[in-house]
């Protein structure tokens, strides 16, 4: 019996360390496996002088990565396997940390799907280059799950109240909208992501590179409405930001409402909470504040429900519980980002070469 490839390839060419994500059937949606061997071969690049800069391609052109690995979640979590999704979000947000703060350029080459744990393994990055196909996303709430792999950092930093909208919308966003928003770094047509990715290999500095390759990233579609975003996004409750929308009266606001209403009430509640206080907390306190988030949702009902009328029966109808604003408390959003207690995230030590275990 033929072993199965790798879920993620790795390749020394030239000064590059070379990484594929390599689950395309399954749009290289992240597993624990993945997680271990990406930290694992970033740990000995950091340390090894020859390896001057990182590039980060997916295999399949269709998707980058269109997240994490949900449904194998789903699984562990409705089977009560709970210490499992815990140990796999623990290590995946290790990974996002160490990213963030790599020591070498870190070129993460998108040409399709890029949500949820995708970006979590290239928005971190020092260099991320939208292809005609690039097509963002933190979707998260329309699961019943909220924005996380960092996003609760990266996002509230976006212009204006970009980071919000995302949050709440669950938007995509092509390459032009990405690159505005400062999500993607570069614009490369596809088809010069082949030569670019050789290119990278060599030794000329990686911002000369990309500098060469680069293009307009061309008209944002969001840039007629982002006063609008701005404004109406503004606000602190859910519920006032729709009350904005819906007294605004134009085609987009009642469109961006009517999509906000079909989310989890609950996660659209912690994602504007996060929005909130991510703006306040390093980089490390963001994630350790995910990772709060993340051990009661597993615990919840929203996420197991929106998985199942998604991924598992697909008939998009999710029953939400609460079913609506007004019945999350302000209590309710607040046990989410309390303290945990003996059971914290714990970051990696990054003044240290050990990244296996940190």
């Amino acid at each position: 019996m033929t072993a199965p490839p790798p879920e993620v390839l790795f390749e020394r060419k030239g000064a590059a360390g070379l990484i594929t994500l390599n689950r395309p059937q399954a749009l290289n949606a992240v597993t624990l496996g993945m997680v271990r061997a990406l930290t694992r071969q970033l740990r000995e690049w950091r340390n090894d002088a020859a390896v001057t800069r990182i590039v980060v391609t997916a295999a399949g052109g269709k998707a980058f990565s269109a997240g994490g690995d949900i449904r194998a979640l789903y699984d562990a979590g409705t089977s009560g396997r709970h210490a499992e999704m815990l140990a796999f979000y623990g290590e995946e947000y290790v990974l996002n940390t160490i990213i963030k703060h790599y020591p070498k350029p870190y070129v993460a080459l998108i040409d399709g799907i890029c949500m949820g744990g995708g970006v979590g393994v290239s928005v971190h990055g020092s260099h991320r280059v939208a292809g005609d196909r690039y097509l963002f996303a933190m979707p998260e709430v329309g699961i019943g799950f909220f924005p996380d792999v960092g996003a609760t950092w990266f996002l509230p930093r976006l212009p204006g109240e970009l980071g919000a909208y995302c949050a709440l919308t669950g938007e995509r966003f092509g390459a032009a909208d990405g690159v505005a928003a400062g999500i993607a770094t570069h614009r490369v047509a596809s088809s010069r992501f082949a030569d670019l990715a050789e290119a990278l290999c060599g030794a000329v500095p990686v911002d000369a590179t990309l500098a060469a390759f680069a293009e307009p990233g061309g008209a944002a579609k969001l840039a007629p409405h982002r006063a609008a975003i701005d404004r109406l996004f503004a606000h602190d409750r859910v519920e006032h930001i729709l009350t904005a929308l819906d007294a605004d009266g134009s085609e987009f606001a009642s469109r961006t409402a009517a999509t906000i209403r079909a989310k989890s009430p609950t996660a659209l509640k912690l994602a504007l909470a996060q929005m909130r206080e991510g703006a306040k907390l390093t980089f490390t306190g963001c994630m350790a504040c995910e990772f709060r988030i993340v051990s009661r949702v597993i615990h919840g009902h929203d996420f197991y429900e929106g998985v199942r009328a998604v991924i598992v029966d697909k008939d998009n109808a999710p029953h939400w519980r609460p079913a609506s604003l007004p019945e999350v408390s302000d209590a309710e959003v607040a046990r989410h980002f309390a303290p945990l207690g003996s059971g914290e995230w714990q970051p990696p030590d990054l003044d240290h070469a050990n990244l296996d275990h940190a």
